[in-house]
């Protein structure tokens, strides 16, 4: 029988045991009996089941390989999503291991399939969305799986990601100190707070927390399916007009861009008549026609320690269940400043 056909149920069959039961073997995390071990190592034999990865497995070694799980659909901002698969294999290289990325639509059918496969020591899940599939998919299979993202449901759950919810107080506070109480919100494409589980909870924050201070905080978004010119200089008007007198930009550059867009056709200047901060950014604010305070996304520092939980979780001390947030920061390069008439 070709190896590449054989699937772990055949073997769990052939060996008349669970199909956990020989994932527990492959990856010794569990003991098995020696009799229980040696019939699924006959049925491996026999089979010719994954020579590569579930051999060395028996032997007690690592493949040294990651799954990184990353969809790609057409509404897939394409330049953020790569910043964050290049910051983890940069910092997977760096510990010898290697990515072998599924980008499948269906996004836990490639996790399921690699994790039966005992190909991959751990599984890295990017893009999480709010309601993400590989929640549940996670809690039963046997490889330990890092989420690089917060879903709603993350109960015991290894979680990395940026404190957005920080990260949009700390917007507010650096507009609201400089005594702006009407600030305006430009946000990501309207699908986006529905698949994504980061600008719904940047957003929500950014309100709370406006409230709290005694501001005054609207926000819009920059499109429907996908960010538009038109929609983001339709938003960024109505948000003047509504009389903002500071703007938070939580968006791709080319939305960026269309605010400034707006503001110099109306003859408005950064920051003398309107100041802006560029909230998780994924580029670099300062190449804009106006350079932008900003507080960076930091895929770096994100997947830096998705990887090292990851290999951690390999160990006879794995990390604890629970959300691991990386502290916002703020540059500033002066686009931020009094209102006019303060």
């Amino acid at each position: 029988m070709e190896s590449e056909m054989v699937k772990i149920d055949e073997v769990a069959k052939a060996a008349g045991v669970s199909i956990s039961t020989v994932s527990y073997a492959l990856s010794g995390k569990r003991p098995v009996s020696a009799g229980t071990r040696a019939r699924i190592q006959q049925a491996v034999s026999e089979l010719g089941y994954s020579p590569n990865a579930g051999a060395r497995m028996l032997a007690g070694s690592r493949t040294h390989i990651f799954a990184l799980t990353e969809p790609l659909r057409k509404d897939s901002h394409a330049p953020t999503h790569m910043s964050f698969v290049l910051a983890t294999s940069v910092a997977a290289r760096r510990h010898d291991y290697d990515i072998l990325l599924l980008t499948e639509e269906q996004a836990s059918a490639g996790m399921g399939r690699v994790a039966a496969s005992g190909l991959v020591d751990a599984i890295l899940v990017l893009d999480v969305a709010p309601d993400d599939e590989r929640v549940a998919l996670s809690r039963t299979i046997e490889t330990p799986s890092i989420f690089i993202g917060v879903p709603d449901d993350h109960e015991g759950l290894i979680c990395v990601d940026l404190d957005f919810e920080s990260a949009a107080e700390l917007a507010v506070d650096r507009v609201f100190d400089e005594g702006h109480t009407r600030i305006g919100l430009v946000g990501q494409p309207e699908v986006a707070y529905e698949k994504s589980n980061f600008p719904p909870r940047l957003r929500r924050a950014a309100h709370a927390h406006a409230e709290r201070r005694g501001a005054e905080l609207s926000s819009r978004t920059s499109g429907g399916r996908l960010s538009s010119v038109a929609a983001t200089r339709r938003a960024t008007g109505e948000l003047i007009d509504a009389g903002a007198t500071a703007l938070l930009v939580h968006a791709a550059d080319d939305v960026h861009g269309a605010v400034l867009a707006e503001l110099d056709a109306r003859g408005l200047r950064v920051p003398d008549d309107v100041s802006i901060v560029s909230v998780a950014a994924s580029f670099d604010t300062s190449v804009l026609p106006v350079a932008l305070d900003v507080i960076p996304l930091q895929p770096e520092p994100s997947c830096d320690l998705a990887v090292a939980l990851a290999i951690r979780s390999l160990t006879d001390d794995p990390p604890r269940p629970g959300l691991h947030l990386i502290a916002p920061t703020l540059i500033a390069r002066g686009s931020v400043a009094a209102p006019r008439g303060d």
